[in-house]
Order: structure tokens, then C-alpha cells, then sequence
């Protein structure tokens, strides 16, 4: 069972949402189909059923074909995925600064660094 995380508490547990999820953390790296269901803790067929929606509306690209597998990324031109991925990051900042607020870690907002 994958663990659930920040984003996808703050935008439900569906299937696309761990798509997105697995592709915003490995921003800037291709995956095959295989790669993505595994990755993402999603069925086969569950992918083949959202992966033309997301397609179409150009949130994923294809990038090249090893063999017989075809890879794909993120396309970080589109728009909506730009706002998804600010929201990753965000997310992402406040769950981290609670953690160390928590354990006693003050973390400079200016430059990012522990006291």
C-alpha cells in the first residue's frame, strides 16, 4: 500500500490524483505506463480508463519510445499543471515546516535553512 501524502489529503485519494501526484514529485523524468500504475499505486485497467482524459486536456506528454515502450511527462507548459504543481509545492513547504516546527527546527523562510 502506498502512504498517502500531503497532496493528495488536500485533494482526495482518486486514481488521477495519484497520476498527478507520482508525475509532479518526478517532475522532469518521462515513465513509461507500467512505470506510472506501479508508482502511483493504481490498476492497469484504472490508468488505461483516465489516461486519455489526461491526454486530452495535454497535462502528460509523450517523450520518446524505448523498444516497445512508450515514455511520457508531465507537460509543465500547460497551465493547470503549473497551478498543480505550485500547490505540490506549497503544500509540501507547510507539511515540512510543521514537521520541524514540531521537533524543535526553526527553518529560515528567507533561506531555507534549519536552526
Amino acid at each position: 500500500m502506498h502512504q498517502t501524502t500531503i497532496f493528495r489529503e488536500a485533494l482526495g485519494d482518486s486514481p488521477v490524483i495519484r497520476v498527478l501526484d507520482f508525475l509532479i514529485e518526478g517532475r522532469g523524468l518521462d515513465y513509461s505506463l507500467s512505470d506510472i500504475a506501479e508508482n502511483a499505486g493504481i490498476g492497469w485497467t484504472t490508468l488505461h480508463r483516465i489516461w486519455g482524459k489526461l491526454i486530452k486536456l495535454k497535462m502528460i506528454k509523450p517523450t520518446r519510445q524505448i523498444g516497445r515502450a512508450k515514455l511520457f511527462k508531465l507537460n509543465e507548459e500547460n497551465q493547470a499543471i503549473k497551478a498543480l504543481i505550485k500547490l505540490y509545492d506549497t503544500l509540501l513547504y507547510q507539511g515540512s515546516e510543521k514537521y520541524f516546527s514540531e521537533q524543535g527546527i526553526v527553518v529560515s523562510q528567507k533561506q531555507g535553512v534549519a536552526h
